[in-house]
């Protein structure tokens, strides 16, 4: 059995859960031996083709929707788990699922590998106010990955921040698909996007997707956008996040409310599909995002981004090619949003760039003849061992 282990998974959205689940559901087309383990959500009935173990958690202050599982004081869960005889484990998170694979690595004699994905000072910065307790939780993340088999960055940049909290180790990049790219009905889509939304037919659409969290960001966005109220355009912002509330109180304050519109967030993953395809420009200034599926999944749509220059996240970008690049400031911003909506033609052709250059399905991750291949990569780490992949 392959074991994907991650802190969230569906209904929770975002991008590391819906990598997650298409790394699952792939790999079970694939070999049929796969599960994920994660958190429970309270209510959630999965409907999956594979098994999804959960464990005890409880809600995490201030970053609802996520929760904080405790897989150790959880008996029946332990129970189960135990009785799963794991070929290989795959943690996407350092913390209660990361911790739970690695210990069921050792018990095993099993390989693992573990996906670096998030800025996780960032995130400790803004909750612990202790420079030495946020220097201790660093340490304790790199003391995880420096403990798998081998360790996987969805793109080349990510390495950086790895090594900035001390990281010693070798890294290995590991493209992440995504579920979109193999859908090609993309002026379809377009139409019934924009039909759906209610958008003007020659209306620019703004599409912001992630987390309402001020680290990425969406201040920013709105900001820029109350210098642009004689220029045509509607806002949406997709996600939901502890910063909600304050943003919509920011547009309400700024007199934007006809013209940005919270959709909260949305779990049907067609449903989101046109809302990219629908958009003129996907907006994403985020200095915090190291490798956003957003931004690919944009892509897909052949839409293309807007992003911050220098931010981890934008290393893919080529400004003026396939996405756009600005400093993160109000006023760069402002100006380098009006320059791209008064170039239709310089839109559409970064937007085909973009879905050439940025997006890649999974299917194309997963294909047993690709010298990468996730499926392959898994193997070599298991017969390394003397083990097999077993159902």
């Amino acid at each position: 059995m392959l074991g994907i282990f991650n802190d969230c998974f569906p209904p929770i959205m975002d991008g590391v859960s819906v990598t997650v689940q298409n790394y699952a559901r792939w790999l079970n087309r694939k070999c049929n031996n796969v599960c994920v383990v994660t958190p429970s959500v309270p209510g959630t009935v999965y409907d999956e083709e594979f098994p999804v173990y959960n464990y005890f958690s409880l809600p995490i202050p201030m970053r609802k929707p996520y929760r904080m599982g405790f897989p150790r004081v959880d008996l029946p869960f332990r129970s189960r788990i135990g009785k799963v005889g794991f070929s290989l484990v795959h943690a996407h998170s350092p913390f209660s699922s990361g911790r739970l694979a690695l210990k069921i690595a050792r018990e095993q004699n099993i390989p693992i590998v573990a996906t670096f994905h998030s800025k996780y000072r960032a995130d400790f910065e803004r909750a612990i106010p202790n420079r030495m307790v946020v220097d201790y939780m660093v340490k304790n993340v790199v003391d995880f990955y420096s403990q798998a088999d081998e360790v996987w960055i969805p793109q080349a940049s990510v390495e950086e921040t790895l090594r900035e909290y001390g990281y010693k180790g070798r890294v290995e990049v590991v493209d992440n698909g995504n579920d979109f790219a193999a859908d090609t009905r993309t002026d379809l889509l377009r139409s019934e996007g924009r039909a759906m939304l209610g958008a003007g037919r020659c209306e620019p659409v703004l599409l912001f997707v992630g987390q309402h969290i001020y680290e990425k960001n969406p201040q920013l966005i709105i900001r820029s956008l109350a210098n642009m109220r004689d220029r045509s355009w509607h806002m949406y912002f997709i996600g939901t996040g502890y910063a909600a509330g304050e943003l919509r109180q920011m547009v309400q304050s700024k007199g934007l409310d006809n013209r940005v519109t919270f959709l909260g967030q949305i779990t049907d993953r067609e449903k989101l599909k046109r809302c990219y395809a629908a958009a003129d420009v996907f907006l994403f200034p985020s200095l915090y995002d190291n490798a956003p599926l957003v931004v690919r999944e944009a892509a897909a749509m052949h839409t293309p981004s807007l992003m911050a220059q220098g931010s981890t996240a934008a290393s893919v970008i080529r400004d003026n090619v396939n996405g756009f690049l600005c400093s993160a400031d109000e006023q760069g911003f402002t100006e380098r949003l009006v320059q791209i909506l008064a170039d239709e033609r310089l839109r559409r052709a970064a937007g085909d760039n973009a879905r050439a250059m940025l997006a890649r399905s999974w299917q194309d991750i997963s294909e047993e003849e690709m010298p990468d291949d996730v499926y392959d990569r898994y193997m070599h780490l298991v017969h390394r061992r003397g083990g097999m992949l077993s159902a």
